[in-house]
């Protein structure tokens, strides 16, 4: 079995945002076994699994970002679109623009501590577009 689906997430502002609850409302029944392939279609945000029960890991992980790629830097030649445009794409690169995930027993794999999370790194930015792409055995 082959499913894919696309969805926009909930428009956020800058920042790491737990997103597994909304993601998982988008998917189909889930395969007892197989894979979830996660792509988000932007530049400018990404997705990553890190820990879901401290609210400061998002506010943290904003702080480390924020000061390895910070914003109007002197030799930014694409700068048209906002002080933040620049740094947002640079930092896509280094979070990533896809996740896969198992599945396990009809449910995503995650482990106790693990949470999805949308990296929005535009101040303002509209719902994110996400392709799922399912594959497994019959739900």
């Amino acid at each position: 079995m082959i499913l894919q689906t696309a969805f926009t997430l909930r428009p956020r502002r800058r920042g790491f945002h737990l997103i597994t609850d909304e993601i998982e409302a988008n998917l189909s029944p889930l395969p007892r076994t197989g894979v979830v392939h996660l792509f988000i279609q932007h530049t400018s945000a990404a997705l990553a699994i890190n820990e879901n029960a401290d609210p400061d890991v998002g506010i943290d992980l904003r702080a480390i970002f924020d000061r390895l790629v910070r914003e109007r830097e002197s030799y930014y030649r694409h700068t048209l679109e906002g002080d933040d445009d620049m740094p947002a794409h640079a930092k896509t690169v280094l979070a990533g623009v896809d996740l896969t995930l198992p599945v396990t027993g009809g449910r995503l794999a995650l482990g106790t501590w693990q949470g999805i999370y949308l990296c929005e790194f535009r101040d303002r930015a509209p719902g994110r577009r996400i392709v799922a792409t399912v594959i497994g055995d019959t739900p």
